[in-house]
């Protein structure tokens, strides 16, 4: 009986180890990353109902088997929700997904450019079919695993980006019908795996030589603005179509009698049908033609170069005789005489025009913004105006613009197509054929020293790969008959300054909603500037005055990499009258050193403007009251004077929650102590974050505008913030 019953207590413990604690045994707590991420683009598409268990605050997206999400362990490995008809964007926090292989998002409605950070360690993303919009953030050159990539059927444009070169899994490629433009990038040539590319139905330009060499078996190129010889190398692709194009007719003429083949690369069977075989050694023996032509292309050959060597000993000859004479008169001549300031531009060409072999570590501060690893470094002497100049070749993704089309654009530079003016000289509205309006910046060739204008095409090519939804992007260039100009996309709604200090109506502005959005939008900017760009940009100019508004108010950041081009007199003059502006750090006052912390300085100035509605500084104000930073400082953690500071245009239509966490960012970014700010990405998060909690209730439509009307609290107020 005693054995029985202790068997039958043991039965009855397996059970209820069974039925109680086994779920909490196979329960998996999510990755906190992971479910961060998750929230954030839950919030971002609007909270939809088709996303069943997902949750905008807290949740276990694997525990609680989220719909779509797949994990392996904690970790979130794929998410594959297409076809749901969602709505919104994608969020901000995607790079949180460590883990995650698999992204489908396809077949849905989601819009606005596409996030500059996506999951780092993708194989697969498909983004087809949605309204997005921008171009490719260059965070998918760093998906080196990737191996499927379909963003097809959006509204994305500009250049497609050379972003490819450390993608050789890449297999799979399909970016057709969007609004692409420019060139195919040159990085295609290192996708040796691609077997797949579908480019069709863009307003591509150029040739297709760049794709020579790839494993391709389906090539989809039709309708496109593509010209040029169709190579030979593609005809033996199964699956080629090419129609809706400008290609010169019949095949790519082949090589030179004397041009021998590329090694390992055999042309029997890749030539379009009807052109010509190539010659071969006659059946006796003899030599053929073409070998003969190849002896004499030989011995040509050889000719010209030993030509070319005594040229270049000759000339070798003469330049190290000028040194030394040039040593010998003044021996300062061979170095620059302004002072050290590479701090202030980490694209900028180091001072003096040294005439020395170049030097790896003198390149590194003027490399491209972005350069792929692999990429080659190519350095180049140009002979300017105070000699020797030492140079890098680095493409320019920007148009090159004639100075008639800019004069036609903006009638000659007259007085009333001015839309603004800064120290590097005036901006014009430039209304460019088919009703396209652009900015057009006409610099002053006084600001710029004979070093900095010869360094301007450097600054044009940095400036070029600017890619963010955030900053206004550097659409062309014109460097001809001595003039230096400079093309931007045109923004609609002029700068947050005029918004805030002077808009018209009275009874119209910002509303708090709008406030935090351009804070947000601004601080991702920033972000994407100090630790996407590889080497950091310092923008060194951030005021209100540089942020402009769109139709939309999203806000759109300029002047981003101008400061390679900021005159070294105007250095001086800035740090000596840098408390005249009121955004300087004090670092900068101090000392004339502007680094990324000096950025956050003067981003927590604006936050204090739109805060506030007041200007930096005020001499029409009390003297207590002039400089923006010492006033509010003191009583941004006091709740009651905090209420008090309030941009009196709000009419108090605004949350307090929202107010303090607002304050509580300004109070970090404004530290006298550089080392005490945060870095921008903390700051993105704390106003992501702040944004988050106001999505849990929906925002009203009427809100949608961005501009609050003066009506009793209670009808403007989004509460939740």
């Amino acid at each position: 009986m005693a054995l029985k019953h202790f068997e039958l207590l043991l039965f009855v413990f397996v059970v209820e180890v069974l039925i109680f604690d086994f779920p909490v045994l196979v329960q998996c707590t999510t990755d906190a990353n992971d479910v961060q991420a998750l929230q954030a683009m839950y919030s971002s598409l609007n909270s939809p109902s088709q996303l069943t268990s997902w949750k905008s605050i807290d949740g276990d997206p694997c525990g609680e088997s989220w719909k779509g999400i797949t994990c392996e362990g904690s970790a979130v490995v794929s998410v594959q929700i297409s076809g749901l008809g969602l709505d919104g964007t994608m969020g901000y926090m995607l790079s949180n997904l460590m883990s995650l292989r698999t992204f489908d998002l396809s077949d849905n409605n989601i819009h606005d450019p596409l996030p500059y950070q996506l999951p780092p360690n993708l194989t697969s993303l498909n983004l087809a079919i949605n309204n997005l919009s921008g171009n490719l953030p260059y965070s998918i050159s760093t998906m080196v695993s990737l191996s499927y990539l379909n963003v097809s059927r959006n509204s994305l444009s500009q250049s497609i980006g050379d972003v490819f070169h450390n993608l050789s899994l890449l297999s799979t490629m399909d970016v057709s019908f969007n609004n692409f433009s420019g060139d195919i990038p040159s990085s295609f040539s290192s996708l040796s795996n691609l077997s797949t590319l579908n480019v069709q139905n863009n307003q591509l330009t150029g040739s297709l030589n760049v794709l020579t060499g790839l494993p391709l078996t389906t090539l989809n190129v039709a309708n496109n603005n593509l010209s040029g010889w169709i190579p030979q190398e593609l005809s033996s692709i199964p699956n080629f179509i090419y129609n809706g194009n400008s290609f010169d007719n019949g095949p790519a003429p082949p090589p030179p009698p004397y041009t021998s083949p590329p090694p390992g690369k055999s042309h029997r069977n890749r030539t379009h049908p009807g052109s010509g075989a190539h010659r071969t050694p006659s059946s006796d023996g003899q030599p053929s033609e073409s070998d003969k032509g190849i002896s004499v292309g030989a011995i040509v050959g050889v000719a010209l170069g030993s030509v070319v060597l005594v040229l270049i000993a000759l000339l070798a000859l003469v330049f190290c005789v000028k040194k030394y004479q040039g040593k010998e008169i003044d021996p300062l001549a061979s170095r620059g005489s302004r002072p050290a300031d590479t701090y202030y531009s980490r694209f900028s060409v180091p001072s003096g025009a040294e005439m020395q072999e170049p030097r790896v570590k003198n390149m590194a501060a003027v490399t491209d913004l972005k350069p792929p690893p692999a990429e080659k470094l190519v350095v180049e002497r140009l002979l300017g105006n105070s000699g020797s100049i030492k140079r890098m070749k680095s493409p320019i993704t920007a148009t090159s613009y004639t100075v008639a089309s800019l004069q036609t654009a903006t009638n000659s530079f007259s007085q009333e197509f001015i839309i603004g003016e800064g120290s590097l000289g005036r901006v014009y509205r430039g209304d460019f054929p088919h009703g396209k309006i652009m900015a057009v910046k006409k610099i002053d060739n006084a600001a710029l020293s004979l070093q900095e204008e010869d360094n301007f095409l450097e600054a044009v090519s940095n400036m070029s790969h600017l890619r963010h939804p955030n900053i206004v992007s550097l659409a062309g260039y014109c460097v001809e008959h001595g003039q230096r100009l400079l093309v931007y996309e045109f923004i609609a709604n002029g700068s947050l300054h005029d918004i805030l200090h002077f808009a018209d109506d009275g009874s119209k502005t910002l509303s708090w909603n709008a406030r935090v959005r351009v804070a947000l939008g601004t601080a991702r900017a920033l972000e994407y500037l100090h630790e996407v760009c590889l080497p950091s940009v310092v923008h060194r100019n951030f005021k209100s005055a540089n942020i402009l508004l769109d139709e939309e108010l999203n806000p759109h950041l300029s002047d981003c990499g101008l400061a390679a081009l900021t005159p070294n007199t105007e250095r001086q003059v800035s740090t000596q009258m840098v408390g005249s502006f009121g955004y300087s750090a004090p670092e900068f006052a101090l000392s004339g050193i502007y680094t990324v912390k000096s950025d956050v300085y003067s981003f927590g100035v604006v936050m204090l403007e739109l805060l506030t509605g007041r200007k930096p500084l005020d001499s029409s104000r009390v003297r207590s009251e002039q400089s923006l930073v010492r006033w509010a400082t003191p009583q941004l953690h006091d709740i009651d004077a905090l209420a008090k500071m309030v941009d009196p245009a709000l009419n108090g239509m605004y949350p307090a929650k929202s107010l303090s966490r607002f304050a509580d960012i300004i109070a970090l970014c404004v530290q006298p102590e550089p080392e005490f700010r945060p870095p921008m990405s903390e700051v993105v998060q704390a106003l992501v974050r702040l944004v988050q909690r106001a999505s849990v209730v929906k925002r009203r439509p009427s809100d949608d505008s961005g501009f609050a009307y003066k009506t009793p609290d209670h009808e403007a107020i989004d509460s939740s913030l």
